[in-house]
């Protein structure tokens, strides 16, 4: 199966993306994650203010088949969260890279972009 990995987001190996406009990075999880995961039932995400630090947890994601953890793709804080996803989890199943988005965070050392995936890269470790 091929899975849809847009070229203007940065990835990482835990598969979570970045799409990041200046200090400023939209965060979620790719389509070969949500597929792998089945079908989303609920998330657990940090709040507003909260710290990410790059490769530690910050949240939750629960399916029908199992529990797995969040990695921050970057550091930062956190500025929003998705709330439409309290109501509609699987709207991280539907559109991952859109609708589905997780949070949105100010990035705290810009220079990390570099040790993410390209899109290219990102897709010849999952196909």
């Amino acid at each position: 199966m091929t899975f849809s990995i847009p070229d203007d987001r940065i990835y990482s190996q835990s598969h979570e993306w970045a799409l990041v406009d200046s200090n400023i990075a939209l965060v979620g999880i790719t389509d070969f994650a949500q597929d792998e995961l089945g079908d989303i039932v609920f998330l657990e995400l940090p709040t507003a203010g909260d710290i990410l630090i790059k490769e530690q947890i910050f949240g939750l994601v629960e399916s029908i088949k199992a529990v797995s953890d969040l990695y921050a793709p970057l550091s930062g804080t956190v500025l929003e969260i998705n709330s439409t996803l309290e109501t509609e989890p699987e709207q991280v199943n539907d559109d991952p890279y859109n609708t589905g988005w997780l949070l949105k965070i100010e990035l705290k050392d810009p220079s990390e972009i570099d040790t993410l995936l390209t899109a290219e890269e990102y897709g010849s470790q999952t196909n």
